[in-house]
C-alpha cells in the first residue's frame, strides 16, 4: 500500500483536472491563441502540478508544513504561494489584442 492511499481519490481528481488543462492548452495552441494567454495557462497548469506534488508530500513527509520544499527539479511559479492559491500573478497585465491595420 502506498503512503498516499487515503488521498488517492483527491490526487486522481487533481490529475484529471490537470489533464483537462493540458488538453485546453493544446487547443489554445492549435487555435493560435494569444501568446500571453497560453503562457498564463501554462503557469497555472504548472502550479496545479506543483500543488499535486505537495499534496502527495503533505501527510507522508513528517516535515512541518512551513519547512517543506518541493523535490529537486521542481520550482515555484512566480507569484504562486502554494496549494490552492489559484493562477499565479504576473508583474504585467495581459494586453488586449489590437486588430491588424491594413493599409
Amino acid at each position: 500500500m502506498t503512503g498516499y492511499h487515503d488521498q488517492k481519490d483527491d490526487i486522481v481528481r487533481r490529475l484529471r483536472r490537470i489533464e483537462g488543462q493540458v488538453r485546453g492548452l493544446q487547443r489554445m495552441v492549435e487555435e493560435d491563441a494569444y501568446c500571453i494567454n497560453v503562457l498564463t495557462q501554462v503557469a497555472a497548469t504548472n502550479a496545479a502540478l506543483q500543488s499535486c506534488a505537495l499534496a502527495l508530500l503533505d501527510r507522508n513527509s513528517g516535515i512541518p508544513a512551513g519547512q517543506r520544499t518541493l523535490p529537486r527539479g521542481f520550482s515555484r511559479v512566480a507569484g504562486s504561494s502554494g496549494a490552492g492559491s489559484g493562477a499565479p500573478s504576473y508583474p504585467f497585465t495581459s494586453p488586449k489584442r489590437v486588430p491588424d491595420i491594413q493599409s
